[in-house]
């Protein structure tokens, strides 16, 4: 692969992970629940799903869901009704979202352990069946035929999953420096971002099982 052609692909890669969606939320809706710090937990379990999806993209599985109607389906259902799932739980949440004197979470909403954050950021990425068909989409234009399939796909998924952290980082430092804002205005900021996951899962109820 030349460098040219890999800078392209972390263009493209930084305009798909700067582009708002279920990942992006997540670590925006625990930044304000556990802090920015703990937030890195479930950004790193998001980043592993995405060297499980594409791994599955490069061993075809994005074939396998463009092709089978009720392969798409389960996954699609089961995914959208975990982000239905997370968007109720913060649209109902009655909770203040950052200590005043810490810009961090209460205490209370402490309980969750780092690694449940890290299965969490985990889950949002491997219930996306619209991810695989991404990867299946986008890697075969970047893939150099006659070169090793690993290395590219080490250092393909690598690159994506980088941009994704750094996407995930400006959305929470991005937080943190306008939390005065988002503490006075706990309960709509609760709504907008609970609102958005379940029209997210909505949205992905309606996608076709064929990649468009």
């Amino acid at each position: 692969m030349t460098i040219t052609l890999w800078l392209l692909f972390c263009g493209v890669s930084l305009l798909m992970c700067f582009t708002p969606g279920p990942a992006v939320l997540l670590a925006i809706s625990n930044s304000v629940d556990v802090g920015a710090k703990r937030t890195a937990f479930s950004s790193l379990g998001s980043s592993a799903g995405i060297f499980v999806i594409s791994a599955l993209a490069m061993i075809g599985m994005g074939t396998i869901l463009s092709l089978s109607a009720n392969a798409f389906l389960v996954m699609k259902v089961a995914g959208a009704m975990y982000l239905i799932w997370l968007g109720v739980k913060r649209w109902r949440s009655k909770d203040g979202l950052f200590s005043s004197e810490e810009g961090l979470a209460p205490s209370e909403r402490r309980e969750r352990k780092n690694w449940q954050l890290a299965v969490q950021g985990l889950t949002v990425s491997l219930t996306n069946p619209k991810s695989i068909l991404f990867f299946s989409a986008l890697f075969p234009q970047f893939i150099v035929p006659g070169a090793p399939l690993l290395t590219q796909y080490l250092l393909l998924t690598t690159t994506f999953a980088i941009c994704a952290l750094i996407s995930h980082a400006f959305y929470v430092a991005l937080i943190s420096v306008i939390k005065g804002h988002v503490v006075a205005r706990a309960k709509l900021f609760n709504r907008i971002v609970g609102g958005t996951f379940i029209a997210l899962g909505l949205s992905l109820l309606k996608t076709r099982h064929k990649l468009s």
